[in-house]
């Protein structure tokens, strides 16, 4: 796998800090200020401001998430520099770094200014796979990019809880292209859960599954989504579990929120194991493959400790994780493998008494 250079690995995690920066600007209006309040026993941000004699409150996060509290101190101090970061957008896909298609950025830049990300929402699939590159300091290929569809999750309970919203998804898409129509779901016609366009373009919104199987193919209605729906799906609170920002290429830079490039791996190796149509299967076991090369590198014990959630979650997992590994190409089987012994043994060595010869 090539690596990027140190000079453009530098300039992403400069332009990721921009990015954040300037959705802060972009987000929450000077005039306003922010406040915390108290919910369910923690403490959180909201930014409020008068309107028309009525005050407006947004969330902005919890007060323990160091990130978002810094950037409430430096609020003032924040300016948007579009131009100089659509450059640093230009140089990093010089540099061979993945970039989306235009569909997919402007619904993905669509989402992120109604708020999704910051209402907790994360990216999955192959859009959010192009967002690996840059934090990772690799170049991940051009097809295993392709896609003609966009993936969205939330925690049905954070969507609930939140006390905030965006416009409904339909809304939202329709401002990118009008053509955008509900796709009917079959166990409840009053929820839609995905969009397509006349291009054949689809939205899909998804949430965890949160009760058994039986519930698996109903809809559930999504408070923080303008009560757009999302279709329940297994093994989605895995993936989604404390992701990781990141940016994608598109414009000026479009921060987003992803699976923590670990369990994105290792979720496709379930999904790849489950999947009737053996392209996308393909598909995810290439994905998987690459990000295994390059977290055996940059993230190994986080790849092992993914791997360990995983197994540890029961048997019918330890079934799909090993109908997954078994479509891995030799090589990046041969990788996982040494990075999963070389993980425990160090585990081991850490637990050893002071003085004891391993």
């Amino acid at each position: 796998m090539q690596e990027i250079s140190l000079a453009s690995q530098t300039m992403f995690a400069e332009l990721l800090q921009r990015c954040l920066d300037a959705e802060f600007d972009e987000t929450f209006d000077e005039r306003g200020s922010f406040r915390k309040k108290l919910s369910k026993g923690r403490m959180y941000w909201h930014h409020q401001r008068k309107i028309r004699g009525k005050v407006i409150s947004k969330y902005v996060g919890p007060v323990t998430d160091k990130s978002i509290t810094d950037r409430v101190r430096r609020f003032a101090e924040i300016k948007s520099d579009f131009k100089q970061r659509q450059e640093m957008v230009r140089a990093l896909a010089a540099a061979g770094l993945p970039t989306p298609d235009a569909i997919s950025g402007s619904i993905v830049e669509a989402m992120w200014k109604a708020g999704f990300f910051r209402l907790r929402g994360v990216l999955v699939g192959t859009v959010a796979f192009q967002a690996y590159a840059g934090p990772l300091g690799v170049r991940l290929g051009g097809r295993p990019l392709q896609t003609q569809d966009a993936d969205f999750a939330q925690f049905w309970g954070v969507s609930q809880n939140i006390g905030d919203s965006m416009p409904p998804a339909l809304e939202v898409l329709r401002r990118v292209d009008e053509s955008f129509r509900e796709v009917p779901n079959i166990d409840d016609p009053l929820v839609s859960t995905a969009f397509i366009n006349s291009g054949r373009y689809k939205v899909d919104f998804l949430t965890p599954n949160r009760g058994s199987d039986e519930h698996q193919g109903r809809p559930a209605r999504m408070k923080a989504l303008g009560g757009s729906g999302a279709q329940p799906l297994r093994h989605l609170d895995y993936l989604i579990y404390q992701p990781e920002r990141s940016v994608l290429l598109f414009k000026g830079g479009i921060p987003v929120s992803v699976p923590r490039a670990e369990r994105y791996a290792v979720h496709k190796l379930i999904v790849a194991a489950q999947r009737r149509d053996q392209v996308k299967s393909a598909k995810d076991v290439t994905q998987a493959a690459l990000l295994i090369h390059a977290l055996a590198k940059h993230r190994p014990l986080e790849l092992a400790d993914a791997w360990k959630t995983a197994w540890e979650a029961g048997p019918r997992w330890r079934e799909k994780l090993e109908a997954g590994r078994a479509r891995l190409p030799e090589e990046a089987a041969g990788t996982l493998a040494g990075t999963l012994h070389r993980a425990a043994e160090s585990k081991k060595r850490r637990r050893m008494p002071a003085g004891t010869v391993a």
